[in-house]
């Protein structure tokens, strides 16, 4: 009795991979389906998502990795949501700052480069015929002492007319004492709030300016005093500008600083304060030789580089918080490669490669850094 003879094939012999008998993809790989291969594909990526979940959940003799991956989850968290804080802070405080320096400073200021500025009139309509300017305020600045029987000290004095005064919402809506009726009427002056405490003043009462700028004598120059009333009290919550800056109506201030019929800067407000450096040049080629044109950003130089140094700092620190937690999840994963020893072996024996293993410890590694990124975000 014979037997048929066993036909013995001439290809080596493939390893198994017991993995895909787990996949009712295996089916299409007999046909010569050419969407076989992206199918078990997709079946071993769900596979490894499925495998990087199992390792993260916690066991008993295991629930150290769990506990050192929840950690590096909660640092990040914290990590992401302290550094979104601190930069809204900073933004927030920046433009909030930036806001009550251009509320009383203005864009562009355009200074004459010797005494003043003659026949500012035309000037200020030529300036304001720019486009992508709002308005160009004359403006009389000098230097004064401030004398009373309590102390004395160095202050600016502004002059504006009363019109450009209630433009400037920062001071003209923040009168915390008086009014600006004096003013308007061309009689009254206006301090901050730190000053008129520091002098003992309020509204109403007389405040003494000394002016380097005199009165020539036979035997020199003799200071400019004159005690003038206190219109009103204003608090822009900026110690710089509350305790050091007088606002005079600016025929008061021509004729207290000697400027009959011109001022010392033109004050140009932009509708963009990031184009104001472009208008700037604009206006010092329109208004030609004999002026010095400075946008808000070269005058304030020194303060906003101290902002921007600030905010770095904080950014730095925030950023190795985060990189401290990210090298705890690094940890994580090492230990839990040397835990999961027996589980790995495990795997490659049922057919899975070096890649997919490789895979399973960078998704579990990135779920935790993702879920703990969002949670900061929801913070």
């Amino acid at each position: 009795m014979s037997y048929p003879r066993r036909r013995v094939s001439s290809h080596p012999p493939h390893k198994p991979c017991y993995l895909a008998r787990w996949t009712p993809a295996r089916a299409s790989l007999g046909r010569g389906d050419s969407q076989s291969l992206e199918a078990v594909t997709m079946i071993f990526g769900a596979f490894e998502r499925m495998v990087a979940t199992r390792f993260l959940k916690s066991r008993r003799r295991e629930g150290m990795v769990s506990v050192i991956a929840g950690f590096s989850l909660l640092g990040i968290a914290l990590g992401v949501a302290t550094l979104i804080i601190v930069m809204a802070v900073m933004n927030g405080f920046r433009a909030d700052i930036t806001d009550r320096i251009l509320g009383v400073n203005g864009h562009i200021n355009v200074y004459a480069v010797k005494d003043s500025i003659l026949d500012y009139d035309a000037k200020v309509k030529q300036l304001e015929a720019l486009a992508g300017v709002l308005s160009a305020t004359p403006t009389v600045e000098g230097q004064v002492l401030v004398t009373s029987e309590r102390n004395s000290a160095g202050a600016l004095v502004r002059g504006l007319r009363h019109a450009d005064i209630n433009k400037m919402t920062w001071v003209s809506d923040h009168i915390m004492d008086g009014s600006l009726a004096p003013y308007i009427e061309g009689e009254g002056i206006l301090i901050g709030s730190r000053m008129a405490d520091r002098f003992g003043v309020k509204a109403g009462d007389l405040l003494t300016l000394i002016s380097p700028k005199g009165n020539v004598t036979a035997f020199g120059s003799a200071p400019r005093t004159h005690a003038f009333p206190v219109a009103g009290v204003f608090n822009m919550g900026m110690s710089e500008y509350d305790s050091s800056i007088i606002f005079m109506p600016l025929a008061l201030a021509q004729i207290y600083f000697k400027y009959p019929g011109s001022v010392t800067n033109l004050e140009i407000r932009v509708n963009s304060p990031d184009s104001a450096r472009a208008i700037g040049i604009q206006a010092g080629q329109v208004l030609g030789p004999g002026v010095q044109v400075l946008s808000w950003e070269q005058t304030n130089v020194p303060f906003f580089n101290a902002l921007q140094v600030e905010r770095n700092v904080m950014f730095l620190i925030l950023t190795l918080i985060i990189l401290v937690a990210a090298l705890n999840i690094i940890s994580g994963l090492i230990m839990m490669v040397k835990d999961k020893g027996r589980d790995i072996a495990i795997l490659r024996t049922m057919g899975a490669t070096r890649g997919m293993v490789m895979r399973i410890f960078f998704m579990a590694g990135a779920g935790v850094g993702v879920v703990g990124t969002t949670l900061g975000f929801g913070l």
